[in-house]
């Protein structure tokens, strides 16, 4: 047998026992219920009890339900017992709960962990580029009129040094100035003015004294660098005529660098000015450096989404060079009035423009003069004594769908194990944990194991779940009937199932031309090259296709759009070329994967707007509920057969039909 073979049969086996799982969690482990002689359960036995109807159902499939065994209609797996008549044991109290059994609790290792109040550390990584301290660059400019005879320094790169000859210059302003300083001192007059003249075209003191003591005058001289540094750039050549103030060359001293950074928007709240960052240069691999945060930038980037960070960096060695490309991170701790915990900076006073002066009390910043600042005024939480904790829950926790964040909570006092399904509003997320602003109390316990399979439990009797947020229907199956161009809303079934919530959140929908719904189209084609390459495993094919997205996103005319339509697609065109570039960007596939999760939400908002070309169905709308840690994810394919691109060759056929776009749909598959 294949490893691939061997690694499907794996699955298939997973999967039958996650369902049978699901099963045994509704049946509360009642041997009533079991797989024995289900024909008996429908007779009565003469105890008087009333009798079990039993009903057959399949486990990947929970809206299949039939009075008889068979086969699935769907995906042919046998059908499996489920009773439709609760018994005490496991009748659920409210509408988002469900009890069963300990056997069935221990079958499906369902495992809890209580919501604490606990400060949470995060590390957030960043990437970024070297660049020249702006503070230590310099322009040399001509101080007079004049011809450039020589240069001495005639390439850019090269290193000098304080007092170094950059340039020899011809001009006979020169000449006359000196000549009005010996006129001066011959009819004793006062001498200062021309001093100060020559002094600030960059004479020396004793060249100055030769003029007056020997009478030596010259129309030619030296232009020296007023510092030690790398010569950026050269303004001008060999016998150019350069005029008062014009430049002539930039050096920049290299002693100290700027690392400039990218920040997500959802990385802030663990960002401070004055924190201490390290980071890796590709080009010096094994050595870390070390850097002060100096500057968050006041607006985001539209394009990118992200926000500009500057961090300080001493480079004593010159072994960082402007244009590096390096890996930063920093280390941070939060509270929960979100606070950045630093308690070492107690009584301290920073600079509010060089982070790396901090003193023991107020006064003037020895740089530039402005006055410190307590750290307090920074944004940080010095004193930890008094510090109310955030509550926090394990990421492993939380269920994610589009807005929606649902837990499911163990009630105490039951005399079964009871879970109630809860929505909640969580903040940051710092590592494997997710700070709760909402729906939790402290001590609280938590799904942390197993919440899968309880959600799927409550999607087979058609309670409120994570997939079915109002109830209802067959648990949360999806019908596939003919469907026009999008948007994708159309699916009556998905309007069901999100109810009142997705109505209030609807997406505003436009009118556009053909051409642009052609152009349109090359973006989703580019979208699916994406997805294809994923699903088969070939991060590069999928890198090479994220970097088209770029050029499709600029070739889409949008000359057609105006008011809010032009609006919205310039906020969609900058969020798609981000995530396009982020898989670009990728370190690794799962990374891609992570980044083509926002690039398909992110499309299928525009979709949903914009509408679908009328070439291009029909477009089939795939969701994973096992994706990302059983969070789920979905995505668009051009045809039925399901091609995972968050799984691959691991679980491939892993989704279910929820849409079909564009041009009449067919009956939808679904697979796991």
């Amino acid at each position: 047998m294949t490893a691939s073979k061997r690694n499907s049969l794996i699955l298939a086996v997973a999967c039958f026992a996650a369902g049978a799982l699901v099963v045994a969690l509704l049946s509360g482990g009642d041997d009533q219920q079991g797989t024995g002689s289900h024909a008996a359960a429908d007779a009565n036995d003469g105890s008087g009890k009333t009798p079990i109807r039993t009903i057959w159902t399949c486990s990947m499939h929970p809206q299949i339900q039939q009075p008889n065994p068979g086969s699935c209609p769907i995906c042919g797996m046998d059908l499996i017992p489920a009773s439709t008549t609760p018994t005490s044991k496991t009748e659920a109290r409210g509408p988002r709960e469900i009890s069963i059994s300990e056997e069935a609790r221990q079958l499906a290792k369902i495992r809890t962990v209580p919501v604490e109040r606990r400060i949470l550390e995060a590390e957030v990584r960043m990437v970024g580029k070297i660049a020249s301290d702006e503070t230590l660059t310099r322009t040399v400019a001509a101080w007079f009129p004049a011809r450039i005879d020589r240069l001495y320094v005639d390439y850019t790169g090269i290193e000098v040094r304080a007092g170094d000859h950059l340039a020899h210059v011809y001009s006979p302003d020169l000449l006359t100035a000196q000549s009005e300083l010996l006129s001066a001192i011959r009819y004793a007059k006062d001498t200062r003015a021309i001093r100060d003249k020559l002094r600030l075209w960059g004479l020396a003191e004793d060249r100055i004294k030769a003029i007056e003591e020997g009478g030596e005058t010259s129309d030619r001289m030296d232009i020296n660098s007023p510092l030690g540094g790398i010569v950026l750039h050269k303004h001008v050549n060999q016998g150019d005529y350069v005029k008062t103030g014009q430049p002539l060359f930039m050096i920049a001293d290299l002693s100290r660098v700027w690392v400039q950074l990218d920040a997500y928007e959802s990385d802030l709240p663990w960002l401070r000015y004055g924190q201490p960052v390290t980071f890796e240069a590709e080009a010096i691999p094994g050595r870390t450096f070390d850097g002060t945060l100096s500057f968050l930038s006041p607006t985001l980037d539209n394009r990118t989404r992200t926000v500009k960070i500057r961090v300080n960096a001493d480079n004593p060695d010159a072994l960082l060079k402007p244009g590096m490309f390096v890996r930063a991170t920093v280390r941070s701790r939060v509270t929960g009035a979100g606070k950045v915990v630093a308690p070492e900076l107690k009584g301290k006073w920073i600079s509010p423009m060089h982070p790396e002066v901090i003193r023991d009390g107020p006064g003037p910043c020895p740089v530039c003069g402005m006055d410190l600042v307590k750290a307090e005024d920074l944004g940080y939480e010095i004193v930890t004594e008094n510090i109310q904790p955030p509550l926090v829950v394990p990421a492993s926790a939380v269920l994610q769908t589009g807005k929606r964040s649902l837990v499911y909570v163990e009630l105490p006092g039951r005399d079964m194990p009871t879970y109630e399904g809860r929505e909640i509003v969580i903040g940051a997320r710092a590592g494997d944990s997710y700070i709760v602003e909402q729906g939790l109390a402290e001590g609280e316990q938590v799904v942390v194991e197993g919440n899968f399979k309880i959600d799927s439990a409550l999607q087979i009797v058609a309670r409120p779940s994570m997939m079915n947020p109002e109830g209802g229907g067959s648990g949360g199956a999806h019908d596939h009937g003919a469907h026009g161009s999008a948007p994708l809303r159309e699916d009556k079934n998905e309007e069901q199932r999100h109810g009142k919530h997705e109505k209030q959140e609807k997406t505003p929908s436009f009118e556009v031309d053909a051409a642009f719904h052609r152009d349109l189209g090359k973006l989703l084609k580019a979208y699916f090259e994406i997805q294809k390459a994923l699903a088969g495993d070939d991060f590069p094919g999928s890198k090479s296709a994220a970097s088209a997205i770029a050029t499709n996103l600029a070739e889409i005319d949008a000359g057609s759009l105006a008011g809010q339509a032009l609006a919205f697609w310039k906020e969609s065109q900058a969020v798609l070329g981000h995530a396009a570039s982020k898989i670009a960007a990728a370190a690794d596939i799962e990374a891609a994967r992570a980044a083509f999760k926002h690039l398909d939400g992110s499309l299928t908002t525009a979709l949903e707007s914009l509408g679908l070309p009328a070439d291009s169905g029909p477009i089939y709308r795939v969701h994973c509920p096992m994706a990302f840690d059983d969070r789920g994810a979905s995505w668009l394919q051009p045809d039925e057969e399901i091609r995972n691109p968050y799984f691959g060759a691991s679980m491939l056929r892993c989704g279910v039909v929820t849409q079909t776009l564009g041009k009449a749909a067919t009956k939808g598959h679904e697979h796991h």
